[in-house]
């Protein structure tokens, strides 16, 4: 609920933007700290924690752009708008395909660091989300209840309204898969368990808490357009969760097939 933290002179610090730094830190922070547990190297960690940041950014703008293209076509002067309007979706999307490209570029397992980074994401948007409650965006449906929030005039939300704490939920619930993820994690789990199951929870979430909100979303029939992405997410995600089965499991197959072999000759 405060739109800026601080103010000196010319200079204003906002509190979105501070979320975000903080969250950008804290991620970065948590993969160096687990890389060598999983013998990565934090040096790669950093590389792709920047790359994967530069073009979530980029992705994160261009599918809010995408969902906003009607008001483009008769107001070109939007696509000047560079500080505001992003969609957490395309900063995901965006940053994988730019980690999977990176990784393929310097040889190295895309899956393993995707399940490093993984709960840093989760720690990151967490952070995030509780920026959009400092800036008032991302709110949910009115509301008459006892954890309702009330947003000031000089946030993006309605003022003097009761409403959902849309962010808070899915601040809380990004901290919560964060715990979930480390948890996975430290289970040993083939390569790819990890990313899988983030994937599975913030889908699963998001499509849900997409029901709550209650501002200007770009839509896909009578889904919202992260509900319609949350689709194809989940599916990767189980698509994933094959590909990291057939890794846990080599010497498995290997050992069936002997035995079918084995009683094939007897």
């Amino acid at each position: 609920m405060h739109l800026e933290l601080l103010k000196i002179g010319p200079v204003t610090i906002y509190g979105y933007g501070t979320c975000i730094s903080i969250g950008f830190f804290a991620a970065l922070w948590l993969c160096s700290k687990r890389a060598p547990k999983y013998g990565l190297v934090s040096d790669t960690v950093i590389d792709i924690a920047l790359t994967v940041m530069a073009f979530g950014f980029v992705g994160a703008k261009v599918l809010y752009y995408i969902t906003i293209l009607p008001q483009i076509v008769k107001n070109p002067r939007l696509l000047l708008n560079i500080a505001n309007g992003f969609v957490l979706y395309g900063g995901l999307i965006g940053g994988i395909l730019a980690g999977y490209i990176y990784c393929r570029i310097k040889k190295v397992s895309f899956l393993a660091y995707f399940d490093l980074i993984s709960p840093s994401v989760a720690i990151a948007q967490s952070f995030g989300r509780l920026g959009c409650f400092m800036a008032g965006c991302c709110y949910g449906k009115p509301c008459n209840s006892w954890y309702c929030v009330v947003f000031p005039a000089s946030g993006l939300a309605p003022a003097g309204v009761p409403l959902l704490p849309t962010q808070l939920i899915m601040c809380f619930g990004d901290a919560a898969i964060c715990f979930i993820l480390l948890y996975i994690a430290a289970q040993k789990r083939s390569e790819g368990t990890v990313a899988a199951s983030y994937l599975v929870l913030y889908s699963i979430g998001r499509f849900f808490v997409e029901y709550l909100r209650n501002d200007e979303r770009g839509t896909v029939g009578m889904l919202s357009t992260s509900q319609f992405i949350s689709i194809f997410i989940l599916i990767g995600a189980i698509s994933l969760f094959a590909i990291a089965h057939r890794k846990r499991n080599p010497s498995e197959a290997i050992d069936s097939e002997s035995d079918d072999t084995q009683r094939n000759d007897e």
